[in-house]
């Protein structure tokens, strides 16, 4: 039997790898708080942790503690979805593939560590310090949007006579 919607599984895998070693690279190079620069006053690596969710939104709070099996539910939802739901397009198998290898990225650090591995720092904007778990679910989204975008009034009134037959 094929594997049903495979880019979603592909996208998965590889975002969870990458988010992983770029994260384990990180806590065997950096000290917490440390900053390396890529780019001076730009792009820099700099070790944090976050226990809450985006921009640490909620880390002081019980939430923090549930926030971890929201995201192995979720998880769990979206790889049943993507197993016994219809047949994705390219873009939405990606899309969905992506925000799950995130999901679980940032889930994983949830379980093993309590709190989240992040190191990506925009320092030229002030911008909040991210993970490539983060980057992966926004790329999704993204895909998501295409996805939609990309669907004809024709597809959809085609899918409602299917499905009202």
């Amino acid at each position: 039997m094929p594997l049903k919607n495979r880019l979603f599984w592909i996208a998965a895998i590889i975002a969870i790898i990458l988010d992983q070693l770029t994260k384990y690279w990180v806590v065997q190079t950096l000290s917490l708080g440390e900053t390396q620069a890529l780019i001076p006053g730009i792009l820099h690596f700099t070790y944090t942790q976050n226990k809450g969710a985006a921009w640490s939104f909620l880390s002081n709070s019980a939430f923090a503690y549930w926030l971890r099996w929201l995201s192995l539910a979720a998880s769990l939802v979206l790889m049943a979805w993507a197993s016994f739901g219809s047949k994705l397009n390219h873009w939405e198998q990606i899309g969905w593939g992506l925000i799950l290898g995130g999901a679980i990225g940032n889930g994983i650090d949830r379980f093993r560590l309590g709190k989240v591995v992040d190191f990506i720092y925009f320092i030229l904007i002030n911008f909040p310090i991210f993970n490539l778990a983060d980057v992966f679910i926004n790329i999704g989204i993204a895909c998501l949007l295409l996805a939609t975008f990309q669907k004809t009034p024709a597809s959809h009134e085609e899918g409602r006579r299917k499905t009202h037959k």
